[in-house]
């Protein structure tokens, strides 16, 4: 349930709202808006509604039919923007990551890094471990690719987005990563998920290939639970019986997860379609319907990637498509960071 306190109300009023909550089962979780501070209260034993309504400063009690509560619109109704190292995602914001699937030498990210800085682009993308379909593939650098992307992306002043696969691997992660990203075959890693929630670093959930939308806001409700907010949710593309295409791009993710969620959505063109050429239309189409965020593939010698060199641009043609998102975005009102 929510428990909506009334404008103007004291500190020390919504703490004894959530002590009585506490009290009595429930997990308490406050968002401060602009208005209205906002009580979630989840979990917990059968409780009266009228008892927390008679409480000093509340003003209302709504309960949340839906199984996700904390990544509900109903319980913040302003978007939530994260912002890391200047790039933001959410509200009026467009923030851009990009890089190579996977870290294979540091020559390899220093130029990709360096051409990707020049363009404008803040978070630098790169496995370290990859799950590949087949046991054969290239499985990424492990330690050493971390330590790889984060010396580059010290140099030239850039954030680090990387995979993580489970939950052995959180340390070592958060040790070399700014942002963490759940791939879309551990979307339902839910003691991965958990785990995730008591770190203080955003994470990025991928839409599973086959996950409905609520399964994948149920999935942030397990990060969100646990007491974790930075949750960036990612369309990457999904199976269906269409062949031309790695996945079919569902881009009313965006404006169906804006309706029933505070949190950002950005878009995977590179996964999404798997072919170099429908990246750059995908992704101005993500922009124009209102996404918060790309997540684009870049190598510096796409030819001789490891690892999904296919659907990975070079860096020329991501400084085009760079140049058109600008011109895209502030006609829908985003400002590209």
């Amino acid at each position: 349930m929510l428990i909506v306190m009334r404008h103007g109300v004291s500190r020390e009023q919504v703490d004894r709202v959530v002590v009585y909550i506490k009290d009595r089962g429930f997990d308490a979780h406050v968002s401060i808006g602009e208005v209205h501070t906002v009580i979630g209260a989840v979990g917990g034993n059968v409780i009266d509604p009228r008892n927390i309504e008679l409480l000093e400063g509340v003003k209302e009690v709504i309960r949340i039919n839906s199984p996700y509560k904390l990544a509900s619109r109903v319980f913040q109704e302003q978007d939530t923007v994260i912002e890391v190292n200047g790039a933001k995602f959410g509200g009026d914001y467009l923030g851009m990551i990009a890089g190579p699937c996977t870290v294979e030498s540091y020559e390899q990210m220093d130029a990709t890094a360096k051409a990707l800085k020049a363009t404008g682009v803040k978070v630098l993308r790169g496995g370290a471990f990859k799950p590949r379909t087949s046991p054969y593939a290239f499985q990424g650098l492990g330690e050493e690719g971390l330590k790889i992307i984060r010396a580059v992306a010290d140099k030239y002043k850039m954030a680090v987005e990387t995979e993580i696969m489970e939950v052995s691997q959180l340390d070592l992660i958060c040790e070399y990563a700014d942002i963490l990203q759940v791939g879309a075959r551990n979307m339902q890693n839910f003691n991965l998920l958990k785990e995730l929630g008591h770190i203080k670093k955003p994470v990025i959930i991928k839409r599973g290939l086959s996950a409905t939308f609520e399964e994948l806001l149920m999935s942030a409700e397990y990060v969100m639970s646990g007491d974790n907010r930075e949750v960036i949710l990612c369309e990457r593309g999904i199976r269906t019986f269409e062949r031309i295409t790695r996945n079919t791009l569902d881009l009313s993710a965006i404006p169906v997860i804006k309706k029933l969620s505070h949190l950002p959505i950005i878009i995977d063109p590179s996964h999404g379609t798997g072919l170099r050429d429908k990246v750059a239309p995908m992704s101005r189409a993500a922009v124009a319907a209102g996404c918060d965020g790309l997540i684009i593939e870049v190598h510096n010698d796409p030819d001789r990637a490891l690892c999904d060199g296919a659907q990975s641009l070079y860096p020329q043609e991501f400084d085009a498509l760079y140049g058109d998102i600008n011109k895209i975005a502030p006609i829908i009102g985003k400002t590209v960071s």
